[in-house]
């Protein structure tokens, strides 16, 4: 094993570092609570090249891996950068449709995509179903030509900024369909077509990106929209499912890193009874246990990617990786709050924004028992408990 980053992975993994030269922690701070989009930000990166990591050469993109992509969220977290709307774009929608949309839909998005000139968000959760993806009732009927669609979704992030959604949606209702993973289709749907209506959510997190509802009212669709198969998407929902987590799992050890930064170089320059603070155990040990958790967590996350790069199951690694990366950020971010004291709840350290957004990656886009579920069960060959 290699364990060493390429010239070129060590280059993405510094970018995030460049970006904040332009675009530091005040710029994303005042995004945040404004809940506003950070365009600016995006265009830079889209300009960069960056939106279209995983992308095919032939259609605006990099050509590169999850890998790569997981160090591009890792270092643009470990900036002060994190950026829900990289997962769900260029992670999920993105290379989703590279590996299964039809040639249509990819000259018509993926260039622009990469471009940034269109954004994506990607819509599966309802508020009825939750985590049970089976359960979703968001229904695409045929009519002949095409197929109508109606439903609701529920924390979807940035679809008050994104022009398409990638929808997963039942073409076949659960009650009639051979086997519960049957039924499920794909599609690549217009935000503002007629019938679609979204619905911004009040969540009181420190993120730009707005949580939307979206409401589908009969939404006509053409077969040409179609990503995939009809019927036959769950079969490629888990190459979007393990991207995500793994993304995931690359913001919060940069999330982690991010704060640890600012818990040692405080530790290092406050002095109280005329010695640096960080030279008492008391301060130095979590700090030295949340760094050691944070490597680890990198190390399994790097294997995840490397696993779905190479065509390995990912799975495991995936929901590994994911659980241990939010745990790690936590005690990150608790540990470096901890020895800024009472400076660590100002404004202007800023570690107490963070704590929000460390413990809300440890509920989504997965919660923390369901991974633990899917370890005990699929890892480890326990009973079913669920």
């Amino acid at each position: 094993m290699d364990f060493q980053l390429s010239f070129e992975q060590q280059m993405i993994l510094d970018y995030g570092s460049n970006l904040a030269e332009s675009f530091g922690s005040d710029y994303w701070r005042e995004k945040s609570d404004a809940q506003e989009f950070p365009m600016e930000l995006w265009k830079q990166i889209a300009d960069d090249g960056f939106l279209g990591v995983m992308v095919s050469e032939e259609y605006g993109g990099a050509g590169l891996g999850m890998t790569e992509m997981a160090l591009l969220m890792e270092g643009m977290s470990g900036a002060g950068l994190p950026l829900f709307m990289m997962v769900v774009g260029p992670t999920m929608v993105l290379s989703l449709l590279d590996h299964y949309g039809s040639e249509t839909l990819k000259k018509a998005h993926l260039p622009a995509g990469c471009s940034g000139e269109k954004v994506f968000c990607f819509a599966i959760t309802e508020p009825n179903a939750g985590s049970n993806s089976m359960a979703i009732t968001t229904l695409a009927k045929t009519d002949g030509l095409g197929f109508k669609l109606s439903g609701q979704k529920t924390f979807i992030t940035g679809a008050d900024a994104a022009d398409y959604a990638l929808v997963v949606a039942r073409t076949t209702p659960l009650k009639d369909a051979a086997h519960k993973t049957d039924g499920f289709t794909l599609f690549m749907v217009d935000l503002k077509a007629p019938g679609v209506t979204i619905q911004p959510m009040e969540i009181p997190v420190m993120i730009p990106e707005k949580q939307c509802e979206i409401f589908f009212d009969n939404v006509e669709l053409g077969p040409e929209q179609v990503v995939g198969e009809v019927d036959r998407g769950f079969a490629i929902l888990f190459d979007v499912l393990n991207p995500e987590r793994i993304v995931v799992a690359a913001m919060a050890v940069g999330l982690g890193r991010y704060a640890l930064k600012k818990g040692v170089e405080y530790a290092g320059d406050r002095k109280v009874f005329g010695v640096p603070i960080g030279s008492h155990q008391g301060l130095a040990h979590p700090l030295a246990h949340a760094h050691t958790e944070i490597e680890m967590a990198a190390l399994m996350t790097y294997k995840a990617a490397a696993n779905f790069d190479q065509g390995a199951p990912a799975g495991a690694e995936a929901n590994m990786a994911k659980y241990f990366a939010a745990e790690a950020a936590i005690k990150a971010v608790d540990s470096s709050l901890q020895v800024n004291g009472g400076a660590g709840f100002t404004r202007d350290v800023g570690l107490l924004d963070l704590y929000g957004l460390v413990r809300l990656l440890r509920t989504i886009p997965v919660s923390r028992e369901l991974l633990l579920n899917y370890i005990g069960e699929k890892v480890m060959g326990l009973p079913r408990s669920y």
